[in-house]
This record gives structure tokens, sequence and C-alpha cells, in this order.
């Protein structure tokens, strides 16, 4: 390849990364085409690119996007994964394609310039995403404003429920 010709494909790769920090890498090489095909059509539906790269030039790519810290990772047939709504999502995402593919192997990833290995995208795949925290950190909040209204409501409606009765005329 000529080096006009790769560096067309660099910044393609960086022009088709943007400035995405979050990534998953994987082993799609011994994917048949068909299967290959099915899985990215169902990771774009879900908003997810997947992008197969040559290894070295991926690299250059990343460090003039200047995101550092996949150099371990990209060893081998290496497939970058990105999108989604968070990483949690993704690695959720990725972890569910490796189980059902059995072919499919996740080699790594990077979250905000921290270098993943295969165990930690795992890990991460098994841990509340952004909204199910949104809604744990919301339900906290609201949860003694609950607990008050509760406390006060409580006795008043009894006592309401006590003067109804008395005003239907059944003293019990």
């Amino acid at each position: 390849m000529s080096k006009f010709v790769k560096e067309m494909i660099i910044s393609e790769i960086e022009s088709r990364i943007g400035d995405v920090q979050d990534f998953v890498i994987v082993d799609s090489a011994k994917l048949d085409a068909i299967t290959d095909n099915g899985f990215r059509v169902k990771l774009q539906e879900k908003g997810i690119s997947a992008l197969t790269v040559k290894n070295s030039l991926a690299r250059r790519a990343f460090e003039n996007a200047g995101v550092e810290g996949l150099g371990d990772v990209l060893r081998g047939p290496s497939t970058l994964v990105w999108g989604g709504e968070d990483i949690v999502a993704l690695s959720k995402e990725m972890s569910k394609w490796a189980t059902e593919i059995e072919e499919l192997a996740i080699k790594g990833g990077l979250t905000e310039g921290t270098s993943l290995s295969s165990d930690d995208v795992q890990k991460l795949s098994k841990s509340p995403g952004r909204t199910e925290l949104i809604g744990e950190i919301v339900s906290r909040i609201l949860g003694p404003g609950a607990q008050v209204a509760g406390a006060l409501l409580g006795p008043g409606g009894t006592v309401a429920g006590q003067i109804k009765s008395i005003a239907d005329g059944d003293e019990s």
C-alpha cells in the first residue's frame, strides 16, 4: 500500500471515530459473511458502529485523534465497536453477542483513556448503565420525601375516616 493510500485510510478512520472515547475491540475474523452481516445490521439498528481495521493504521489514526491506551489490544484481527448510550450499554451488547456467536471474541476496550481487558469488558457489562444509575439516584432523592408524605397522610387518613363514619352515623 502506498503512503498516500495509507494516509487516506487513516483520515477515513479518524473521520469515522470522530471524538469518541469509548470503544470495545472484538475479533470477528472467524465469522462467516452472513453471520457478520447480520451482526453488523443488528448493531446499526441500536446505533452502534463497527469498523474492521488494519491495526497499524488504527494506531496511527488513534494517535492523531489523541486517543491512547489501545496499543496492547490492537493485535491480530480487530474490529472497533463504538456507539450506543454509554460504555456499559456497549459492553452489555457486545457481551451478549459474544455469548450468542461463539466465533466472536472480545479482545478489550477503552473508556476515557483507560485500557480495558476482555475480562474488564465482561465485568463492566454486569454493572448498571447510565439510565439505571439515574433512576437509582432519583429514587434515593425522592425516598425520604415519600416517607414524610406517608407519615403525614397515614394518621390524617385515619382521622378523616373516623370523622366520616361519625358523620354517616356509624359509631363503631
